[in-house]
């Protein structure tokens, strides 16, 4: 079944009105903060802060057409101080001669440079614009304090599966906009596969729900939609993959190695795999934390790693899911140390406290000799018993300093450095 639309559905089916908005009734409830100003008609600058599909855009433009005002929409990642100023002419000259406020919504707010954030605030102090923006970024960190102190932060929430479900249903009931002109059904379990693949996000439940029809057969005149349908629109759905859900999933996956959780870390890799992320970028992440949270307590783990990076390179995916879950797990359940990255981080601090440290006269390149810097000569260590003798290799000003300290986990727990013998 085809349908001869050009509009996708998510769009045609957005709210126009607050009667339609679904969700976010501890913003938009009966006598809540948000529903006052729409009913009221007034205007404040607002930032709309949630996960993508939860309304910021569609809460927005209902807000401005409340209050009958121009309704001017930018988007942070194509957009600067150019198009910044050509709006705020433009609003002023409106107010002027027509006596009309502009709302200005900015997609992606979180976006633009301070210097862009800052352009914004004297159009906000002066009346000039209503600015309205929207991020899926937490606005209390990627926003200035100056112009947060002159917005309101409203937080929107994932959907309930309740509410998607009510939208879906409107959205094959509705003729005007929607599929209820087209004689169509959709299994009950077919819903429920929508609504669980959604996330949440009421844009990409419709989006399901529309490629969904597209794979439907037709049983007596009827396209009816079956699971098996809504699998094969997940895939479309997948390809259209949000960049900044990579990076929380990728560090669920850091936090799972870490954490020693081995269906967590196996999960969120194969989430992004699934969802068409490189496999090397989860994988190069495993490497890392093989030393970084494994480290000396077991070196395999290391091995383990690279060794799945060089077998996905080698054979690809699928088969190289086997072997890269056999480092995960390996990692996961490893003994934990960080002593590694504790001792560079102590190495660090002594080199910005003794930037200048010389390096011990017998320890000093001795292709270029220079006279009175042989006052003490370089012992060989494999001429003395054990291949080991007393020598100081930092420079004076360390000499007691200890960097690598043991973890006593897994194999680690043996190692018993010989400097620790001589520190005083």
């Amino acid at each position: 079944m085809e349908l001869d639309v050009q509009i996708p559905l998510a769009e045609r089916m957005r709210p126009r009105q607050l009667s339609e908005f679904v969700g976010q009734q501890q913003l938009v409830g009966s006598g809540k903060v948000l529903r006052r100003a729409v009913d009221a008609g007034r205007l404040m600058s607002a930032v709309f802060w949630g996960p993508p599909g939860t309304g910021k855009t569609t809460l927005a433009k209902i807000y401005a057409m409340a209050s009958d005002a121009r309704f001017v929409e930018l988007s942070a990642v194509a957009s600067g101080a150019k198009e910044l100023r050509e709006v705020f002419t433009a609003a002023e000259q409106e107010k002027r001669m027509y006596g009309m406020q502009t709302v200005l919504f900015i997609d992606e707010i979180h976006r633009y440079s301070k210097a862009q954030q800052d352009l914004l605030l004297p159009a906000v102090e002066r009346g000039t614009v209503c600015v309205l923006g929207s991020t899926t970024e937490n606005p209390r960190i990627c926003l200035t304090r100056a112009l947060l102190s002159r917005v309101q932060v409203f937080e929107l929430k994932g959907l309930e599966d309740e509410e998607i479900a009510s939208a879906l249903k409107r959205a094959l009931r509705d003729e005007e906009r929607g599929l209820g002109s087209f004689s169509m059904a959709v299994r009950t379990d077919a819903i429920r596969l929508i609504i669980n693949m959604s996330g949440g996000d009421l844009r990409k439940a419709l989006q399901i729900l529309e490629a969904s029809v597209q794979y439907a057969s037709t049983q007596d005149g009827t396209a009816v939609v079956e699971m098996a349908d809504v699998r094969e629109a997940v895939q479309d759905a997948i390809a259209a993959f949000d960049e900044s859900i990579l990076y929380d999933m990728l560090s669920a996956f850091g936090k799972s190695l870490r954490g020693s959780d081995s269906d967590a870390a196996l999960y969120w890799f194969m989430r992004m795999v699934a969802a068409g992320v490189d496999p090397r970028i989860p994988v190069r992440r495993l490497i890392v934390h093989a030393s970084e949270d494994v480290g000396l307590a077991s070196p395999h783990a290391l091995v383990q790693a690279t060794a799945a990076l060089d077998a996905l390179l080698q054979v690809g995916l699928p088969e190289a899911r086997i072997p890269i879950a056999q480092a995960i797990i390996f990692v996961c359940e490893a003994p934990k140390s960080n002593s590694v990255v504790t001792a560079l981080a102590r190495v660090e601090e002594a080199i910005v406290q003794y930037p200048h440290a010389q390096v011990p006269t017998w320890l000093r390149d001795r292709h270029f000799y220079r006279e009175g810097n042989d006052d003490q000569p370089y012992l060989y260590p494999h001429d003395y018993p054990k291949h080991y003798v007393e020598q100081r290799y930092l420079p004076q000003e360390l000499e007691n300093e200890i960097f690598y300290r043991p973890n006593q986990e897994g194999t680690e727990a043996k190692i018993h450095p010989r400097k620790w013998n001589q520190v005083k």
